[in-house]
């Protein structure tokens, strides 16, 4: 099982879509490692640079409708050979979210107001994440500040997630 949690990289804007988080110009590379240096090059958000911001970072919180648009098992991979194993938002869409966990990822949804919260508390500082799996339980730390926030997940992804994906998920099962 990928290690979960770690320093947060906060996105504040919703309908990223997965031409923003790998171009589509790179989906004939071959590779996960390939797509490495490409993860959100295009994407516009005010003072976010993706060379340096990206760098250290192993969990993105953002707002709703996070991996919109075409259905590519690609956007996940960039993020993973980046390290970055967890995305939490308000919402995702469907089949970004199914390719994260079919990935060994987690996608992890919140309230609307418990993201506007996270934003208005840990957003400009360095801020990390602890992940409980077991008890569905997010610990936000940062600028002095430690506090733990509940989420839920369906039993089925859950289990993708802790075997790895949906592979090795398979493997272990049949």
């Amino acid at each position: 099982m990928k290690s979960f949690g770690g320093n947060i990289l906060f996105l504040d804007r919703s309908d990223i879509n997965t031409d923003e988080i790998i171009p589509a110009k790179y989906l004939t590379e071959i590779t996960k490692t390939a797509l490495k240096p490409f993860l959100l090059e295009d994407l516009i958000l005010e003072g976010f640079d993706p060379a340096v911001d990206i760098n250290g970072k192993q969990v993105i919180v953002t707002r709703a409708n996070f991996g919109c648009g075409s259905s590519r098992e690609h956007a996940p991979w960039a993020l993973e050979v980046n390290g970055i194993y967890v995305v939490i938002a308000e919402n995702f869409a469907r089949i970004f979210r199914q390719n994260m966990y079919n990935c060994g990822m987690c996608a992890i949804e919140l309230k609307t107001e418990t993201i506007d919260h996270l934003f208005n508390i840990y957003k400009g500082i360095s801020a990390s994440v602890d992940i409980d799996l077991d008890r569905g339980l997010l610990t936000f730390s940062g600028g002095g500040k430690v506090e733990t926030v509940e989420f839920q997940m369906a039993p089925f992804d859950l289990e993708l997630i802790k075997a790895g994906g949906w592979v090795e998920y398979a493997d272990s099962k049949y």
